[in-house]
């Protein structure tokens, strides 16, 4: 009995007392990003993080709502900022956690040439691009389109995804030719997948600055920032094809 009473001690001072659950809030387009991140997270914490996927927009609403989120990764500095400015995030708590980059995207070989000029041609039929008034990523594709006189006359022609992550679907899937889609979704460390991509250079659209802010205000959330802001974490944010300032 004495040995069991020893182990049952051991076992709870050397166990993470404080190991909890966090909810996080993500814009599609990290989230294959995060996924890595927090395996490393709980690997060296033993905290567990509970992953919710979607549009910005549509996470903003619901956290407007009372949805129970302790983290909101955006893909945007807009909505960050007016959580902060609404007193719903954690005061001082945002922060810039990656820059995006926007490629137009095909799985078929050959089919984007390097500057794009795909777009202005009969060669498919249908593009896939983000509700721009939902996510980031559709607002800078819109305005590519509109730096190139091209969004009204492909209207007719265009798919449009709830969010990055249906747009990419659209595109893999075949239901569009090609897309405008995150980096992230067709790189990691430096490799582009299957199929053909135009870079699209960062001065034809608004800089995708993606923001997170705390909104809860506890241990396990908190640690989880900061591991955000960790070398170990912007590294693998680096492979995934952003860039960190």
């Amino acid at each position: 009995m004495k040995n069991l009473f020893i182990f049952v001690l051991l076992f709870t001072v050397l166990s993470p007392v404080y190991a909890g659950e966090i909810r996080v809030a993500v814009a599609s387009n990290f989230a294959n990003a995060l996924k890595d991140i927090t395996k490393q997270f709980e690997k060296s914490t033993g905290h567990k993080v509970k992953i919710s996927v979607g549009s910005t927009g549509k996470h903003y609403a619901q956290i407007k709502n009372g949805a129970p989120f302790d983290v909101f990764l955006a893909a945007d500095t807009r909505r960050p900022e007016l959580l902060d400015n609404e007193g719903i995030a954690i005061a001082g708590s945002r922060f810039t956690y990656a820059r995006g980059k926007l490629v137009l995207w095909s799985p078929q070989k050959n089919l984007i040439d390097e500057n794009g000029l795909i777009l202005a041609t009969n060669a498919y039929d249908y593009l896939a691009i983000a509700n721009p008034k939902l996510a980031p990523y559709g607002k800078a594709a819109q305005q590519v389109l509109q730096a190139k006189s091209l969004w009204n006359s492909l209207r007719s022609r265009m798919v449009r995804g709830e969010n990055i992550g249906q747009t990419f679907q659209f595109v893999k899937s075949g239901n569009a030719q090609l897309g405008f889609v995150a980096a992230s979704q067709v790189k990691k460390a430096g490799v582009i997948s299957k199929g053909s991509f135009w870079e699209v250079p960062q001065q034809d659209y608004t800089a995708i600055n993606q923001q997170a802010v705390l909104l809860s205000n506890n241990e396990v959330s908190s640690a989880f920032v900061s591991f955000l802001r960790s070398e170990k974490a912007l590294s693998i944010i680096r492979d995934f094809g952003y860039e960190t300032l």
